[in-house]
């Protein structure tokens, strides 16, 4: 019998896989890992509390930092909740312009996730062509709001600006070469014998376990939980669309890399439809006093993130600023299940585990 000790071993906030700001602290014996610690918090900025001493309005560019490669949906959970609270109407263009950058934002997100995905396994070239594709969406998104990444571009009661001429054009040109795009993607990377062999079987869990901890997106989906917010409670004007929810049934990362893909042909599927519908004309902002001031009460909303249901919680007194304002991170929660996948796996998984749950450290540390 081989004896071996028991090694204690850093993997981050320096690590590769990490992207900075995350750290885990994993027992060793051998090279199979007996208890894994997740430790947050490098990138803590008291979002939530800093908000009580703003206006609704000034709170929205912190909503772009918690997710900073989904800030349009991030900024919809905030602005829907308060609209939602205040009873508005939202004007037909605004909520289509609001929907469309929120699917172009989910692919764009995938994109980053497939991209930074392979590159830690160990593949460059599927990370160069993400992001070339990527960057057609940064540049859209850059004539529309004069952002890249942070873009504060919905306000409560519609957005800020309204879509520059041609546009609509642009983007459908987008998404009709990006379905040929993707099938390179499958083309590149999803046959490869390597990479299946990283990730096939590996970080299985079962639909239960995944419901116990409080799993969604790709994450629960990949469990055979047929379970998406824009179908099961639908907001904004998703429910005039028609798009499919795909499901896994093995729960494992070979599933979700999967999910993910069919997930960006969906949100394209979503997108021709909506701008083959947008309105011709129409107010961008709807009637919403100057200072904005909610009634007294308290409301939730959630929607569907790329990462699975961002939920806002606002408690209002009637002043400007929010009494109390919490969101529901999905990275936060989905970063829960990690310990128990990585238990009795091998150090060379960890990174492949970490990578398949798809989290965004800002979005924990919120």
């Amino acid at each position: 019998m081989i004896r071996t000790e028991e090694l204690l071993l850093n993997v981050g906030p320096q690590h590769p896989s990490t992207h900075g700001v995350f750290r885990i602290i994993v027992k060793l014996d051998g090279e199979i890992i007996t208890e894994a610690t997740p430790v947050m918090g490098y990138l803590h900025r008291g979002t939530e509390k800093l908000a009580e001493n703003l206006n609704f309005t000034q709170i929205i560019p912190y909503t772009d930092r918690m997710d900073y490669v989904s800030a349009m949906t991030n900024n919809y959970v905030l602005v829907h909740a308060v609209e939602k609270l205040m009873g508005l109407e939202i004007p037909e263009r605004a909520e289509f312009l609001r929907l469309i950058v929120m699917e172009l934002q989910r692919v764009a997100s995938h994109m980053v996730w497939w991209g930074t995905y392979l590159l830690d396994i160990g593949a460059l070239s599927p990370f160069l062509y993400a992001f070339n594709d990527r960057e057609r969406i940064l540049q859209l998104f850059n004539e529309l709001c004069g952002a890249r990444l942070t873009y504060n571009y919905m306000r409560v009661g519609g957005v800020k600006w309204d879509a520059p001429d041609g546009w609509i054009d642009k983007v459908k040109e987008f998404v009709r070469s990006m379905h040929g795009k993707l099938e390179e993607y499958d083309n590149l990377a999803s046959g490869n014998e390597i990479l299946l062999s990283r990730i096939k079987g590996v970080g299985a869990y079962d639909a239960e376990t995944a419901i116990a901890y409080g799993l969604s997106g790709a994450n629960l989906r990949s469990t055979g939980v047929k379970w998406d917010l824009r179908k099961n409670e639908p907001y904004s004007l998703y429910d005039r669309f028609e798009f499919d929810v795909p499901v896994g049934t093995n729960g494992d990362c070979y599933d979700r890399y999967l999910l993910r893909l069919e997930e960006m042909r969906q949100s394209l599927r979503i997108l021709e439809q909506a701008l083959e519908q947008f309105p011709e004309g129409g107010e961008t902002m709807g009637k919403v006093p100057r200072v904005i001031r909610p009634p007294a009460g308290e409301i939730y909303v959630r929607i569907e993130s790329p990462r699975g249901e961002i939920g806002c919680y606002i408690v209002s007194k009637g002043k400007a600023e929010p009494y109390r304002l919490k969101f529901r991170r999905p990275s936060f929660v989905n970063l829960q299940i990690l310990p128990k996948l990585l238990v009795g796996e091998s150090m060379t998984n960890l990174v492949t585990i970490l990578g398949g749950i798809d989290i965004v450290l800002g979005e924990v540390d919120c």
